[in-house]
């Protein structure tokens, strides 16, 4: 068992699918390199945060990230 990347973009639309996924009660791994660039001194591009949940979750989570793309 092991997480499995569902997202990388922007900070903004993966706080809203961080949500949409919370909803349904699924735990969601948010990695901001943004802010941990930012720390260290470094610059990076604006599509650095990514999304992660457990592998054997992905079944649950899928339908909302669909409906999520297509709402974007």
């Amino acid at each position: 068992m092991g997480l499995m990347k569902v997202f990388s973009g922007s900070e903004i639309l993966a706080i809203a699918l961080k949500e949409r996924i919370e909803a349904i009660g699924i735990d969601v791994l948010m990695k901001d390199n943004i802010q941990s660039a930012r720390l260290a001194g470094f610059g990076t591009s604006g599509s650095a945060v990514e999304l992660f949940v457990q592998e054997t979750e992905f079944a649950k989570v899928n339908p909302v990230i669909e409906e999520f793309r297509l709402s974007i």
